[in-house]
């Protein structure tokens, strides 16, 4: 696989083409992101100021264990400081 920018271990706000997740990032394969504690994100409120504080308007928990995202529908990936913990 080909060098990539992500971080293992870091926290992502992951935006694709249909939804908005975050999540610790845990392994990056040539189509894939697999992340835990994983949410998503069904309303960001303002984006800005959600990526800077980390609280988002509407949030809802996966089940524990890992996500599996498919990276041929990333739009964009950022890293963010903490992860929502809890459904809102």
């Amino acid at each position: 696989m080909k060098k990539h920018s992500y971080k293992i271990g870091r926290n992502y706000f992951l935006r694709t083409v249909t939804h908005a997740q975050t999540g610790q990032l845990v392994e990056v394969t040539a189509g894939e992101l697999v992340i835990k504690d994983a949410a998503w994100i069904a309303d960001t409120g303002r984006l800005t100021e959600a990526l800077k504080t980390c609280e988002f308007a509407e949030v809802e928990m996966f089940p524990p264990g890992e996500v599996i995202i498919n990276r041929g529908a990333l739009i964009d990936a950022v890293e963010i400081k903490t992860l929502p913990t809890k459904q809102i």
